[in-house]
């Protein structure tokens, strides 16, 4: 019945989309996820702050796990919201302090998670116009870039350093900055090599067909428009990445990686003014094409769809490409994961792919084996113990970049979680 009201909702939602939205799009995505509205209360849990629990013999407290220990967690009642979504990172260059950036539905959490035992949530810079199951977050040159599917949101910009003077907590923060060359936006993605933000999942009648806005922030605090690609069509999330990988012909070259919806699309956008389409890259028993992220070394790429767990009744399903040679991808291998959840978003750090795996939590992956096709689970951090049901409840993104090792994780249901693997990387 749970499952059936939230799908029921989720067509509700998307049925009464402006034009400044996302059209719409499967159930299940929707932007991400399916949570409940926005009256609806959060799962319960016994306590809403949690500290250090080490996994002993599969569990730490109530979580099942494996190489993670939990260092702490701030629920939705702590962070003073209705659900959670995406998270992100940004270390202070000058303290080493370590931030979780936190996407809720409300507007973005900020906790200093440098102390485990006493994580310090900080304030929130509110939704730029209204609430929204679906927020994301990157930072550059200690900026915070954000966005939302809300209606008119545009892309607030938010001067990270003010947090370290923060002395009254919770704040309530107001944005250095808002770009409003587009309403709504299902991602930011950033290059950091280039300094250009490429805002993805836009409203599909926008110039770019809900394609990619190209904006440079080479001045951090103010954003400019530089373009953008819309040939094909709506752009659901991305990584962009100057190219230093296998294929020669493409070196020092700008290029993005898109899934859109039903394929992947390979453009060289190093010319803003003149996007080239490389190649697509499409595969059988496709749900939706959601997300992805390259392998360090830029052999492969590492694609999850987030629709097929449902659609084909399959186990976690991770594809791999070898992307060796930019014009001609080829399909490599496929992963299986242990349990039927709903697999979301991916990040490659080191010899790792640390997976977003809705009611299953967070799962390491092994990727030292990957080019003679094997992928092995190495750890994980279930957050969500109920179950392991094809459901868009528990993670919904990771962030695995810090030095120290630390790894956050966002919860829909249950909100921030820092965890440590006791496992080599």
């Amino acid at each position: 019945m749970k499952n059936l009201f939230r799908v029921l909702f989720t067509v509700l939602l998307l049925a009464s989309c402006s034009n400044d939205e996302a059209a719409p799009i499967p159930p299940g995505d929707g932007g991400g996820a399916v949570i409940p509205p926005p009256d609806t209360p959060p799962d319960p849990v016994e306590q809403d702050i949690e500290g250090f629990t080490p996994c002993d013999n599969g569990m730490a407290g109530t979580y099942p796990c494996e190489g993670f220990d939990l260092l702490g967690r701030l629920g939705l009642q702590t962070l003073q919201a209705n659900s959670g979504n995406d998270i992100w990172g940004w270390t202070d260059p000058d303290t080493g302090k370590e931030y979780a950036l936190v996407g809720l539905d409300n507007g973005t959490a900020f906790v200093d998670i440098t102390d485990t035992d006493a994580l310090r949530y900080l304030g929130k810079l509110p939704t730029a116009t209204v609430n929204s199951p679906w927020r994301d977050i990157k930072v550059y040159q200690n900026h915070a870039y954000i966005v939302s599917e809300a209606q008119g949101h545009g892309m607030q910009v938010f001067d990270l350093t003010r947090l370290r003077s923060v002395t009254n907590t919770p704040d309530s923060f107001a944005a250095d900055a808002r770009y409003t060359g587009f309403g709504n936006a299902h991602n930011i993605v950033i290059n950091e090599n280039s300094g250009f933000a490429y805002a993805v999942g836009t409203a599909r009648n926008d110039l770019y067909n809900g394609g990619v806005h190209f904006l440079d922030i080479s001045d951090p605090g103010n954003p400019q428009a530089a373009g953008g690609y819309g040939a094909s069509g709506y752009t659901h999330d991305a990584q962009v990445v100057t190219y230093a990988g296998p294929d020669a012909a493409y070196t020092g070259r700008e290029i993005l990686i898109g899934a859109n919806e039903s394929q992947v699309v390979v453009v060289d956008i190093t010319d803003k003014g003149s996007p080239v389409l490389i190649t697509n890259i499409q595969y059988s028993n496709t749900g939706y094409t959601h997300q992805g992220w390259f392998t360090d070394d830029q052999q492969y790429f590492i694609l999850g769809d987030e629709t097929d767990e449902i659609a084909f009744g399959f186990d976690s399903r991770t594809l791999v490409f070898d992307v060796a040679d930019l014009d001609n991808p080829v399909p490599h291998m496929t992963y299986t994961g242990p349990t039927p959840a709903i697999d979301h978003n991916g990040y490659v750090h080191g010899g790792s792919f640390y997976l977003a795996n809705y009611t299953a939590g967070m799962r390491r992956i092994d990727l030292t084996q990957i080019a003679g096709q094997v992928l092995t689970e190495a750890a994980y951090f279930d957050t969500y113990p109920a179950n392991n049901t094809p459901s868009f409840d528990g993670v919904w993104s990771v962030y695995p970049y810090f030095s120290s090792g630390k790894v956050v994780l966002g919860d829909i249901n249950s909100g921030l979680f820092v965890v440590e693997s006791d496992v080599a990387p």
